[in-house]
């Protein structure tokens, strides 16, 4: 915590400021009461901005999901399209910079669609594979159209590279909505928690570790581990999508 008459950093457990030498033990009970007061605050501002994404969608439901789908599916397909046009095409050089363009392309948008309208996990693994089913549908009729061959694919072996692709793509935007999450929700909670009473299950962890502490030392591992738990879940998230997404784009093109 910040000592409130020098503004240094001190330990929580601190009764007295190495930095100005006053004496906190009275002070201490206010500071903690006013983290839990901003620590609640701050959930009441992440509801507040759900809140107002589904007020938004529910008094005009028509003007929302036509914006949305011009934002979050139309831009992204016509960059896709256009990079699948520019690779294969203009410039005709290997699949594989076109695979990772398709990873990189859609995964802002999931940021984005994630810290501008709260849309969760659910709603940006739908409009991925949306955005995923029109673009590659799209590459289909170009290639179709400049190769002369048939738009739709014929053996399975087609078929498994086209769901592969388009599960990449989808994957990469699911990437980047829980990479948003983290970015604009998770840590930031996260750091301005401070010194506020972690839950009872870090409570109990970090009871198992060793309880011959002393309660200061307690909470500030307990918040620590509190910490660690919140935020793994997540990062566990945007490895295994982005890795998903990776791996299905290009492993069309390297074999596998």
């Amino acid at each position: 915590m910040q000592c409130p008459f020098c503004a240094e950093t001190i330990k929580d457990e601190a009764v007295v400021c190495k930095h100005c030498s006053r004496d906190l033990r009275i002070v201490r009970p206010v500071i903690f009461e006013i983290q839990e007061i901003v620590l609640e605050l701050d959930g009441l501002q992440r509801e507040l901005g759900r809140i107002r994404a589904r007020i938004e969608r529910i008094r005009s439901p028509a003007r929302f999901y036509i914006v949305h789908a011009l934002a979050y599916i139309l831009v992204p397909v016509v960059l896709l399209v256009a990079a699948h046009i520019l690779v294969t095409i203009t410039l005709n050089v290997s699949p594989l910079y076109l695979r990772l363009a398709s990873v990189i392309i859609p995964l802002p948008f999931g940021l984005l669609i994630r810290a501008r309208h709260k849309v969760g996990l659910r709603g940006a693994l739908l409009v991925g594979l949306l955005t995923a089913a029109i673009a590659v549908m799209c590459m289909l009729t170009v290639t179709g159209i400049n190769d002369n061959v048939p738009i739709v694919p014929g053996p399975w072996v087609e078929w498994r590279e086209v769901i592969e692709y388009s599960l990449s793509i989808a994957l990469a935007f699911v990437t980047g909505n829980i990479l948003g999450s983290l970015m604009f929700e998770i840590l930031p909670m996260t750091m301005t928690q401070g010194g506020g009473k972690p839950n009872p299950v870090a409570y109990k962890v970090a009871g198992l570790l060793g309880r011959h502490v002393g309660e200061e030392h307690l909470r500030r591992r307990a918040r620590t581990i509190q910490d660690l738990m919140t935020t793994a879940g997540p990062l566990l998230g945007v490895v295994g999508t982005a890795a998903g997404s990776i791996y299905a784009g290009l492993k069309g093109v390297i074999g596998g």
